[in-house]
């Protein structure tokens, strides 16, 4: 026992500085690498690396999950209802306003060099454009038999050839579609292109519409030729008014909901909204919003922040903080605020981007409800009307942070609609450009435990080498001291037990 400790003695005193100023900053250097890489996988995927790994593999190891208890079937079945509630709420929907690639995406690329769309949100495109534009009879015609492999192309170029090669055949409406959206450098060179395609859309639809009730493959030829020229017309009308001629786009929007009653998924309403208040036509915004703002119909930033800006016009141009913190709030003050908080409650990514408080970029071609493109998509067209309303920004200004009092664990619980959903993260950093975009978060995650730690542990052991270099022969007494404080314990126990054993038994376990 006596020699055990001579011998640590020994070693302890053996011990130089230097030993200590690498043991320090090897430890610093370590940490540190670990710090960083907790930070990097922290902001990419929103978790701790650690922890996703200790719940992940570690926990089913050590027990923590017990399948053959009823009340843990109980759990997994209301977590497979959460889940299955998460993933349709999680559904990526096609953008209402989206813009042109040819005449507004890439103007903007070559203007700044930088990518304004995902690889992911463009690979949505694609599927959309072969779900909407292709069908199993295509082979029967040669020029959608080359727009059916057009679509299916990665290379722009290749894909606007096939284009051309399909338009050398006959008039093909899904051709002048590719190169309006895709090549097409200005509004009216796409607009003069979708005319070319309406006239050979109208056709197709009305030869088909002739044929639909002979059998299921000239049923789906006809479905192909009404989304398409459902398609044409909505973007012919999106040319008038970018192109400044709104209340023709506005009739062209009305004409087309009355002849296609039932093609709701294409959200044509969000269009028509956006124009007329660009008309400043609040009636027939709110009798569209009357038909659409329904319970039963899903829910949009759209419908929700435009019926919180026509509650706020009729009160914002004399509401005042200071005034109402002394009288209270009137009917029409409360009503006002109470949509703001709805639409915060939906939305709560859109106020920062219509106070200006976060810079917007171009939106994405496709957006996830409740989450941040969505957010960006509502605030790009949508700022300019609330700015028109006089006191419209300051009245928001004043209540959004308001609603987070009402739901203050708004991924378990919900106000007005169902708890925020936690997959918005993950689905916004495929949809929007990271590389220059700050995705917005709700609610915000605070730091995990382990990226603290290892920060406290690199600036502890970083600080040790630094005193140690400066002042190696008192930091090596204070090693020595706290050492032997550490070992302390461990040998008042061995001397109580080498007291209580006797000496011949005590030597034989020191030699086993």
């Amino acid at each position: 026992m006596f020699g055990t400790e001579s011998s640590l003695s020994m070693f302890l005193n053996t011990l130089t500085p230097k030993f200590y100023v690498a043991l320090t900053g090897t430890s610093s250097l370590i940490s540190g690498l670990i710090l960083i890489f907790e930070w990097w996988y922290f902001r990419k995927y929103g978790t701790s690396f650690i922890e996703q790994v200790s719940v992940s593999h570690l926990r089913p190891l050590l027990g923590g999950v017990d399948s053959s208890s009823p009340s843990n079937s109980n759990t997994s079945n209301g977590e497979a209802d959460s889940n299955r509630q998460s993933v349709s709420e999680c559904k990526v929907w096609r953008n209402p306003l989206n813009l042109f690639r040819g005449a507004e995406y890439n103007r903007y690329t070559w203007v700044t060099g930088r990518e304004p769309l995902t690889y992911y949100d463009m690979n949505l495109s694609a599927q959309d454009h072969q779900t909407f534009f292709t069908c199993d009879s295509d082979h029967l015609r040669p020029a959608d038999a080359i727009m059916q492999k057009a679509w299916r192309e990665r290379n722009p170029q290749a894909r606007i050839s096939a284009a051309h090669e399909a338009l050398e055949l006959e008039d093909c409406a899904t051709a002048y579609i590719l190169l309006a959206e895709e090549e097409a450098t200005t509004i009216m060179e796409a607009e003069r292109l979708f005319k070319q395609a309406l006239k050979a859309g109208e056709g197709c639809y009305r030869r088909s519409q002739q044929l639909q009730h002979h059998g299921t493959q000239y049923e789906a030829q006809h479905r192909r030729d009404t989304n398409v020229l459902v398609y044409i017309k909505r973007r012919l009308a999106m040319c008038s008014r970018k192109l400044g001629r709104t209340r023709e786009a506005v009739k062209m929007m009305r004409d087309l909901m009355k002849e296609f009653p039932l093609l709701s998924m294409f959200n044509i309403h969000e269009n028509l909204l956006e124009s007329l208040l660009e008309l400043q036509n609040y009636a027939d915004v709110q009798a569209v919003l009357a038909k659409y703002d329904d319970i039963s119909l899903p829910k949009s930033a759209t419908i929700c922040y435009t019926a919180a800006l026509l509650k706020a016009r009729a009160v914002s141009d004399k509401f005042s903080p200071e005034v109402a913190s002394r009288r209270g709030l009137s009917t029409a003050e409360m009503n006002a605020v109470e949509a703001i908080h709805r639409a915060v409650e939906f939305n709560p990514h859109v106020p920062k981007y219509l106070l200006e408080m976060k810079s917007l970029i171009l939106p994405p071609e496709h957006i996830l409800k409740r989450g941040d493109s969505e957010a960006i998509a509502y605030a790009f067209f949508h700022l300019q009307h609330w700015k028109r309303v006089e006191g419209a920004l300051n009245l928001l200004h004043c209540t959004w942070e308001g609603t987070f009092r009402m739901i203050p664990y708004p991924l378990e619980k919900g106000h007005l609609f169902y708890p925020y959903p936690i997959c918005t993260e993950t689905a916004d950093r495929e949809l929007l450009p990271t590389v220059f975009h700050e995705v917005s978060v709700y609610p915000k995650k605070e730091l995990p435990f382990f990226i603290l730690f290892t920060a406290g542990l690199c600036s502890f052991t970083a600080m040790l080498a630094l005193l140690t270099h400066q002042f190696p022969e008192l930091m090596g007494v204070f090693a020595k001291a706290f050492l032997s404080t550490l070992f302390a314990p461990l040998n008042f126990i061995m001397e109580k037990v080498e007291s209580i054993l006797p000496s011949s038994l005590w030597h034989q376990l020191t030699r086993i």
